[in-house]
C-alpha cells in the first residue's frame, strides 16, 4: 500500500485530505501571539478574515525534521510506503527537513520536491493519488511526479500591492506607485521560485495576459488536474476572469475545480488575487 502525505502548503484542509485519500501534515501559522495549525483550526476563509484585521503580516514556521521523522513512522507502521510531497524547497526550509527525515525510512519513504506551491502543489497530488489508484509503487510514483512537475505551471494575478511591501518583497514607493496606477503584477513558480512575468494595468488586461501566459505554455493538458483558485472572502475576480476566458475551457471540461488561497501565498497576494495551475501540453 502507498499513502501520500502532504503539507498544508497546497491549500487542502485536513478534512479535504482525508476526503481524497492523502494524509496532511500542517504548517504552523502566528497572528502575534496567537498560533494556529493551517489546514486544521485554521483554514482559507478564517486566514483572510484574520489577515484584513491585522496590522502585521502572519508568520509560519517550517515543518522540522523530528515533526516529518513522526509522521513517517506512524504512517510505515503497517508496512505501506509513503510519498511525501512538499512545498518548493526555493520557498520553505520544509523540504530540507522531510528530505533528512525520509532518508533514516529507506525503501519506505519517498520524498518529491514540488517545486511549487498552492494550487500548483495541489493539482501535483491529484496525480500522485490518481497513480496510486493505478497500482504504482512509492518508488514509481515519486519518479513519475519528478517528471512531471517540470510541466506544472503556477500563474497568478494579483490585485493589491499591499502585501508585498508589508512583507518587504517591494519598495513603499513602488507599491504606492503601483496602486496610484492600478498595475496588477503577473506572477509564476518557475523552477520552484516565484517569479514576476509582467504587469498589468487594470484587471482586465491582467485577465488577457493571463491567458495569453496559458498559451504560450502551449495550452492546459486538460487530461491531468488543474485547478483555478481565488484569494480573499470573495470568487468576483475569479469568476470574471472565467467568463472572459470561456475559450480556454469551453468544450474541454465539464466543471472547473475552484479553490481559496490559504496562507502560504495568501500572505503576500493579499486578498483579490486570482491563480490558475495546469500541466502544460
Amino acid at each position: 500500500m502507498v499513502k501520500i502525505l502532504i503539507d498544508s502548503s497546497s491549500d487542502l484542509t485536513k478534512a479535504e485530505a482525508e476526503a481524497l485519500g492523502a494524509h496532511l501534515i500542517p504548517i504552523e501559522v502566528r497572528f502575534g501571539n496567537q498560533t494556529y495549525w493551517d489546514g486544521v483550526d485554521l483554514n482559507p476563509r478564517m486566514f483572510f478574515e484574520k489577515l484584513v484585521e491585522s496590522d502585521e503580516l502572519p508568520k509560519t514556521s517550517q515543518i522540522n525534521e523530528f515533526r516529518f521523522e513522526e509522521a513517517f513512522a506512524s504512517l510505515t507502521e503497517d508496512g505501506s510506503e509513503v510519498v511525501l510531497i512538499a512545498l518548493s524547497s526555493k520557498l520553505s526550509g520544509t523540504w530540507a527537513s522531510a528530505a533528512k527525515a525520509a532518508k533514516k525510512f529507506p525503501g519506505k519513504v519517498f520524498a518529491v520536491d514540488s517545486l511549487n506551491a498552492c494550487i500548483g502543489e495541489r493539482i501535483l497530488i491529484e496525480y500522485a493519488l490518481r497513480l496510486v489508484k493505478e497500482g504504482l509503487s512509492g518508488a514509481e510514483i515519486a519518479a513519475a511526479l519528478d517528471e512531471k512537475k517540470r510541466g506544472n505551471q503556477l500563474i497568478a494575478l494579483l490585485d493589491t500591492l499591499k502585501y508585498l511591501r508589508k512583507g518587504g518583497r517591494i519598495s513603499s514607493v513602488a507599491a504606492f506607485t503601483g496602486e496610484m496606477l492600478s498595475i496588477k503584477p503577473v506572477i509564476s513558480v518557475q523552477d520552484g521560485a516565484v517569479k514576476l512575468l509582467g504587469k498589468a494595468m487594470g484587471f482586465k488586461r491582467g485577465n488577457n495576459l493571463l491567458t495569453q501566459l496559458v498559451a504560450q505554455c502551449g495550452g492546459i493538458d486538460f487530461s491531468m488536474p488543474f485547478a483555478l483558485a481565488y484569494s480573499g472572502l470573495s470568487d468576483v475576480y475569479l469568476q470574471k476572469y472565467i467568463r472572459d476566458s470561456e475559450a480556454l475551457w469551453k468544450g474541454q471540461t465539464e466543471s472547473l475545480p475552484v479553490h481559496m488561497i490559504g496562507s502560504t501565498i495568501g500572505t503576500h497576494a493579499g486578498p483579490g488575487a486570482i491563480a490558475l495551475a495546469f500541466f502544460a501540453k
